[in-house]
């Protein structure tokens, strides 16, 4: 190999490696919009829409997210009340009201319309993700100058294994995602609505339109954030099946 030749060579492993150490803290800028700390707390509201756009069924949810990839999800709403669903890093369990077993399941596992587990579980890229700036695009609704981000999952307990991320060029804020699973193929699209357009701070919406069967739109509304520690006894399965009611 001629010395320019090697040159050349040397220059793009050099630009691979900076485009790749980019990621990182892109990555958690854009999880700031959705988690502004460590522990929360985050109401969630999930509606599913029919295709006509008219609502179909709503649920809601307490999402306690705590650090070194623990959440805990309470399901709220008359059909559900008493189920809970424990992640600890890739471990899922659902628990039953009235039953002392807790259920192992997936990250993929639905709770209404095309909002999995892992959807509202999860809320950290920057710890789950590594993977190359693709380039600059317009994205966006209105258009605005984006990045766009190729990622691929460091672990296995992901929703998704590859995801293509469109972050705002100026402030970071996520904008939209192409999500795909273990197969690689496109299971959803996602858009982020931002509670400010002009100066965003916070993630209020995201909407997830199914892409492998009946294209129905389900809107993920972040009602409510707060900062909030649980114990720790309440991250432990078998404590959760014996202590239903959580005081």
């Amino acid at each position: 190999m001629n010395t320019m030749r090697y040159a050349a060579l040397l220059l793009g492993l050099v630009a691979a490696a900076a485009h790749a150490d980019d990621v990182g803290p892109l990555l958690k800028t854009a999880d700031k919009y959705r988690m502004s700390s460590d522990d929360m707390q985050v109401e969630t509201l999930i509606t599913v829409f029919n295709t006509d756009g008219s609502p179909d069924k709503e649920r809601r949810y307490t999402v306690y997210a705590q650090q070194k990839h623990r959440s805990l999800v309470l399901m709220q709403s008359p059909a559900e009340k008493g189920q809970k669903v424990l992640m600890l890093g890739d471990d899922f369990w659902l628990l039953m009201p009235g039953s002392q077993r807790p259920l192992r399941i997936t990250p993929m596992q639905k709770l209404l319309g095309d909002a999995s587990t892992g959807d509202i579980a999860t809320l950290s890229w920057a710890d789950d993700y590594t993977g190359t700036v693709a380039g600059k695009e317009s994205c966006g609704e209105p258009a605005q100058p984006c990045l766009h981000l190729s990622l691929v999952a460091n672990r296995k307990g992901v929703t998704y294994q590859r995801i293509e991320l469109w972050v705002g060029e100026a402030r970071g804020e996520p904008v939209k995602a192409d999500l795909y699973v273990q197969s690689d193929k496109l299971a959803k699209q996602a858009r982020f609505v931002m509670d400010q357009a002009g100066a965003p701070t916070a993630v209020t919406q995201m909407l997830l339109r199914d892409q492998l069967t009946n294209k129905k739109e389900t809107q993920v509304r972040y009602v409510s954030r707060q900062e909030h520690t649980v114990p720790e006894a309440w991250l432990n399965p078998m404590f959760l099946a014996h202590n239903p009611q959580l005081d």
